[in-house]
């Protein structure tokens, strides 16, 4: 569970965040980066495509500056993995709302 989010900072499960991170069904990655910094690409995300999720929620950081390219796009939702792109603080709500009833990932830019 996502408790909340703020520019630059993340509390989820009572523990606080200020860095990008991965957000599993049973666990949190830390410290998350990607090789092109705001673009996101299919080696950033290796765990979770191992990991299978129905879901991965995308936040693109509080303004939205994080860009997924189409040949990203393409290959998670070829993986069979429904893929939903929105700033962070709607994905945190996305991502909890979804963690309901389906397995979900979050990938969460937390700055720009």
């Amino acid at each position: 569970m996502i408790d909340s989010y703020d520019f630059g900072r993340v509390t989820v499960d009572g523990k606080r965040y200020n860095t990008d991170l991965l957000v599993f069904p049973d666990k949190v990655k830390a410290g998350w980066r990607r090789k092109e910094g705001h673009s996101l690409q299919i080696v950033d995300l290796t765990e979770v495509l191992e990991a299978k999720p129905e879901v991965l929620v995308v936040g693109t950081g509080y303004s939205g500056m994080m860009d997924v390219p189409p040949e990203t796009r393409a290959h998670i939702e070829s993986e069979g993995i429904e893929l939903v792109i929105q700033k962070t603080a709607k994905a945190c709500k996305t991502f909890n709302r979804l963690a309901e009833s389906r397995t979900v990932v979050a990938a969460l830019h937390l700055t720009c």
